[in-house]
């Protein structure tokens, strides 16, 4: 049994022991915490306190829940010496992230012309396993984007080049190589290039329900409570799911798994050659989702433009990862360093100042997008300086989930599903009444209650809340 402590309202702390090299940290209420006990996840944050080069602690953040070697959820930082690079710190679906396009349109916009704008917009967005994308591309134009991101898209029409200026990494991660990813990746992205997929990855027309920090909301580019947003939220698809795959078995087969305390935790050294180029590729994968989400942001413009008869105002607000590794500079035992930062289901989180945030919101902090699920609302907050103190400049990605995909299945019907959210005012679409079940939002933690422990810890700070009106589901 793992033991864990309350060290305060919502931070909980687990003492090193059993061969961890750091304590584990969770944020988390009371209520959170008895859900995040329920599976592995408390294991996870221990075995990942034992791997080699972590810094600070091991953390897991208010959404946590059991995932592959890292909980979902799960926060770590590495020495770039003697630290390691793993893929189940970063997952298969690299670059899992969401973005959101606020509007010049209101509630009330929408709801006149939902059931057509939703309609083209399913029929212009490839969502579901197996759909392909409407681009067909060669394996040269995959190299571009693996190597360009989102600027492949905007440079090929896809977009502007504000999109890009509004991007994590401006939508290019430039330690992306194409030569570390394998040629099944690539086969593998070329048909699912512009999809949005399956899973939890969805397309939601929403309204803005209630602004907490005005100031900072405005600056965001939302003015008003009741105008109308669009968020969209999928990843590398196919692509980064075999590059996941091709570098576990190759970090198997060099470095083994003997002294791990979970094998699904299988590493390399960041410095090894095979570390960098296990960066490298994860680096092309999130380029590619880059590139994928500008795609999809293109064609909700022009469904937008057919059915309201202009586009206009159609801005990104923000597209954030939370699936990925970064290398980035912390303050760690009262010196500043480079460290390679694990976020797995979790969302940088970065405060007022730093060069990684856009100059346009530099001032008051990075925008942290956390989406809801399927019939609950969703949140943008704000990162903060104290949260660069207390997790490495993270937070949640979202609610996280209380009952498996085969669970769902077993206690929901997505017809059932889809009648219930009409009957709340919310109109679905999905790819297939399997995908909508598995979905449901109760399947999900409160994401009220994660962002309110958020928000009360510090590590990232409410701005508005918005509440689906329309959603596309894979």
């Amino acid at each position: 049994m793992v033991k864990i402590r309350k060290l305060s309202e919502n931070v909980w702390e687990m003492p090193r022991e059993h061969g961890m090299n750091v304590p584990g940290k969770i944020y988390a209420s009371d209520r959170l915490i008895e859900q995040i006990k329920r599976d592995k996840t408390l294991e996870q944050v221990r075995n990942v306190a034992a791997l080699r080069g972590i810094q600070r602690a091991s953390y897991a953040m208010p959404d946590a829940h059991q995932g592959y070697g890292f909980s979902i959820g799960g926060v770590a930082a590495f020495d770039l010496e003697d630290g390691i690079i793993s893929p189940g710190g970063v997952g298969y679906d690299i670059n899992c992230s969401v973005r959101m396009l606020r509007t010049d349109l209101d509630a009330k916009d929408i709801l006149a012309k939902r059931e057509p704008v939703l309609d083209l917009l399913f029929q212009e967005v490839p969502a579901g396993v197996g759909r392909g994308g409407p681009v067909k591309l060669t394996r040269d134009q995959i190299g571009e984007i693996i190597m360009k991101g989102a600027g492949w898209s905007i440079g090929n029409g896809y977009g502007k080049k504000q999109d890009a200026m509004r991007t994590e990494e401006n939508g290019c991660m430039k330690s992306a190589d194409f030569h570390a990813i394998s040629d099944k990746a690539v086969r593998r992205g070329i048909p699912q290039t512009g999809t949005l997929g399956a899973g939890n990855h969805f397309l939601e027309i929403q309204k803005v329900d209630k602004i907490f920090d005005k100031d900072v909301a405005a600056k965001f580019g939302i003015s008003h409570e009741g105008q109308a947003t669009v968020m969209i939220h999928c990843g590398s698809r196919g692509l980064g799911h075999q590059v996941a795959s091709d570098y576990i078995r190759q970090m198997e087969d060099k470095y083994g798994h003997e002294n791990l305390p979970d094998r699904e935790l299988i590493n390399a050294p960041i410095q090894s050659e095979l570390g960098q180029r296990y960066f490298k590729a994860m680096s092309g994968a999130a380029n590619f989702a880059f590139a994928n989400k500008q795609m999809i942001t293109h064609w909700v413009r022009q469904a937008f433009e057919r059915i309201f008869g202009s586009s206009d105002g159609m801005d990104l607000v923000y597209d954030v990862c939370h699936n990925i590794a970064k290398m980035e500079k912390h303050d760690v035992d009262g010196s500043r360093k480079t460290v390679c930062v694990h976020r797995k289901g979790a969302t940088r989180s970065f405060g007022p100042g730093r060069d990684e945030i856009p100059e346009v919101y530099r001032d008051v902090g990075q925008p942290i997008i956390l989406p809801g699920s399927m019939g609950t609302a969703s949140y943008v907050l704000v990162g903060t300086k104290k949260a660069e103190q207390l997790s490495f400049g993270s937070t949640a990605h979202g609610a996280g989930r209380v009952m498996s995909r085969h669970d769902a299945l077993r206690s929901f019907r997505g017809e059932q599903v889809k009648k219930d959210l009409a009957g709340r005012g919310i109109m679905v679409r999905g790819a297939s009444m399997r995908g909508i079940a598995e979905e449901t939002y109760q399947a999900y933690k409160d994401i009220d209650e994660v962002v309110r422990v958020s928000h009360d810890v510090g590590i990232g700070n409410l701005v508005c809340r918005v509440v689906p009106l329309a959603v596309i589901k894979g």
